[in-house]
């Protein structure tokens, strides 16, 4: 059984015995389970186990996220690039966020760089509110400008540096809307779900058919997680153009 904690409250991916054990840890105020993420728009399925409550405020990276684990999906497994991404963005750069959230990117971005503008796209009503909520209250107001709507529709009209597609699943259906916004020599942080022999071609190949007839430079691949018997959430790090 795995369990990680998120602000005040425990996340266990399944039923547990006795979950009011984890209400002796101290600040825990209470444990859910997430049963499943759903459709587009990436809803949880929760149900509080122990103790009351599915709002907290987490702390990461140095950056604080408002976040309702009832309504809006907090993504465990990509901790690690959103201490990377901010490190790599250099000074000025335009960036767009095309599946923003609550700003699981955008912020550490806004906060540990120092770029012109980051553009953060979200679908999700829910999502986009809290993502609002989150660029106040990390004061980068004037660095991000949250977008809300289809990041197919909204992408293409910016011009940006860099594009960031932390989601997975269906991410290479956004490829095209991605290429038309990057400038010829920006970056793409792509990730992707891919079965284990096609572990990194697959995503290679389909960022190569969007960016044609631009040519692409892969900076660097790596692996998140393992996604599902047989199946890994990869990303990777390339230059268009």
């Amino acid at each position: 059984m795995k369990w990680s904690r998120i602000g005040d409250i425990v996340v266990v991916n399944r039923e547990v015995d006795e979950p009011s054990k984890f209400l002796k840890i101290p600040g825990v105020r209470s444990v859910v389970c997430v049963d499943g993420i759903q459709g587009p728009m990436r809803r949880p399925t929760v149900r509080v186990l122990a103790g009351s409550g599915t709002e907290t405020l987490h702390r990461e990276n140095g950056c604080l996220f408002r976040i309702d684990l009832s309504k809006v999906m907090w993504s465990r497994g990509n901790i690690n690039e959103r201490a990377r991404i901010p490190q790599l963005v250099e000074d000025g750069e335009t960036v767009v966020d095309m599946f923003a959230g609550i700003g699981y990117f955008s912020i550490p971005v806004a906060v540990h760089a120092n770029p012109l503008r980051v553009y953060s796209i979200e679908i999700n009503p829910e999502s986009f509110r809290y993502l609002r909520d989150n660029i106040v209250l990390n004061g980068v107001e004037d660095v991000v400008e949250p977008v809300l709507g289809d990041c197919r529709e909204m992408a293409p009209e910016l011009e940006v540096d860099r594009v960031i597609m932390g989601y997975v699943g269906t991410t290479h259906h956004y490829l095209e809307a991605a290429m038309e916004c990057l400038v010829d020599g920006g970056v793409l942080h792509y990730h992707e779900t891919v079965p284990e022999t096609m572990k990194f071609s697959r995503p290679l190949r389909r960022i190569e058919r969007a960016a044609h007839p631009r040519r692409v430079k892969l900076l660097d691949r790596r692996t998140i997680k393992k996604y599902s018997p047989g199946v890994w959430h990869v990303v990777l790090d390339a230059r268009i153009g």
